[in-house]
């Protein structure tokens, strides 16, 4: 586990592990490794023995936009590791204080347009997914609205709620209450599918900035060279014990839904957001050390 214990990656994880357990009948530990935003431990896995008892529980922040984001990389995400199983996608959600006078995406842009150097966008730190959710939102509407990154989403969330920054791609399960409290206004969900618990919020795409998506993922890795018989039997395993409705309920509470997926598909998901991931931070100019 490449992110610190007690965070929802870090549940999220150690609920697959424990489905593991069980489908493989044999213990899953989770060691947590995290810094440098998930490369320590992807590291550590990478050049681990292929022989299927070490695995990394990935994201598509440390798999798919860090390559592009840090000058050095310790390894080489293609070369070193092989995907096994997809577990699950979440989207984020773009949300407003109640107070600003937009209630549509067009209207946020226009709003944006109109105010020129005066509009922010939160974040919970520099190349994360809500930070580039942003970037990718300024570059397909034609805004500026500016960057305030900040040392995670709850200090981001005060400033949002306080009026100090105007909007934010906030993670759903985080965001929800509020908009249910009717302190912040949902205007889009970040996803391809309009959320379950959002079902009167439109997708981006719907509101006019089409082929807008910025959701993330999490999966199983292992390292590259591992036979194709250990890779196969841990997808399949991936595949069956997510399914049950238990999991699936747990899984919603946590931001998130189980995608079932072929190694192949895995695979062709980190090509596009890899590239898609790239030219979106190039175009913005974000590098980290």
């Amino acid at each position: 586990m490449p992110f610190a214990p007690g965070g929802a990656v870090d549940t999220l994880g150690r609920l697959v592990a424990s489905q593991l357990t069980e489908a493989l009948g044999q213990n899953v530990v989770v060691e947590n490794k995290p810094g440098a935003g998930g490369n320590i431990g992807s590291n550590y896995v990478a050049k681990s023995a292929p022989d299927g008892y070490t695995l990394l529980f990935g994201a598509a922040g440390n798999i798919a936009i860090n390559p592009s984001l840090f000058a050095n990389m310790p390894f080489d995400v293609a070369r070193d590791l092989a995907p096994a199983a997809l577990v699950s996608q979440s989207m984020n959600v773009l949300v407003v204080p109640a107070a600003l006078p937009v209630n549509t995406v067009a209207e946020l842009i226009q709003y944006a347009k109109a105010h020129p150097n005066a509009v922010n966008f939160g974040s919970s730190g520099n190349g994360g997914t809500t930070h580039l959710a942003g970037e990718l939102f300024n570059a397909m509407a034609g805004t500026q609205i500016t960057h305030v990154p900040y040392q995670g989403s709850g200090p981001a969330m005060v400033d949002l709620l306080g009026g100090r920054v105007q909007l934010m791609f906030d993670n759903l399960p985080s965001s929800l209450p509020y908009i249910r409290r009717g302190d912040l206004k949902a205007l889009g969900v970040t996803g391809s599918q309009r959320s379950p618990q959002l079902p009167d919020t439109p997708t981006l795409a719907e509101t006019g900035l089409a082929d807008y998506e910025a959701t993330t993922w999490f999966g199983v890795f292992a390292p590259a060279g591992t036979p194709e018989a250990v890779l196969e039997k841990i997808n399949a395993a991936v595949n069956q014990t997510m399914q049950a409705p238990a999991i699936d309920a747990r899984l919603q509470s946590l931001g998130t839904y189980f995608q079932p997926a072929s190694r192949a598909q895995f695979q062709a998901l980190i090509a596009a957001d890899t590239r898609k991931w790239a030219k979106v931070i190039k175009a913005a100019g974000i590098r980290l050390n």
